[in-house]
């Protein structure tokens, strides 16, 4: 092997050049590139900087009160009997069967589903979803199931 320096392979990647180490440095000395006066010449400024008007983070108001801290919870889509009469009598009804049927995404389902007494429910169905209390009376009164525990 022959280890002559002409035969070493060319490095083509320039080193950076480095700012304010003197005159030698390549840029040196007095402004080091950044020109003569200015905000941009002193430091620098961070990325959120507004030019000196109130920041966005300060515009926006706190959120307030005792459960400042906990994440907001979505509530339950709510599911009135009007939707429900319109599925066959003695269908089970869970929140699977109600995602597909009334094509709601996975995402959305991920809130869970709350039956509320609004309307009229005729058919007998065996509801395995949450309920309110006057929606449960009125399941039990057209002949269905509450499956949860009340």
């Amino acid at each position: 092997m022959n280890t002559i320096l002409t035969n070493l392979p060319k490095s083509t990647k320039t080193p950076k050049k480095r700012l304010g180490r003197g005159f030698g440095s390549g840029v040196g000395g007095h402004t080091v590139g950044r020109g003569q006066k200015g905000q941009k010449t002193r430091g620098i400024m961070p990325l959120w900087f507004e030019g000196g008007q109130l920041p966005l983070v300060r515009r926006t108001p706190f959120i307030k009160g005792k459960h400042r801290f906990q994440v907001i919870n979505l509530q339950p889509i709510t599911v009135n009997f009007d939707r429900l009469d319109k599925f066959e009598a003695n269908s089970v009804i869970d929140p699977l069967f109600l995602a597909t049927a009334l094509k709601i995404s996975e995402k959305e389902a991920k809130r869970g589903f709350k039956v509320i007494a609004t309307g009229k429910l005729t058919k007998a169905l065996q509801i395995a979803v949450p309920a309110s209390a006057g929606a449960i009376k009125a399941i039990e009164a057209a002949g269905g199931k509450f499956l949860l525990s009340k």
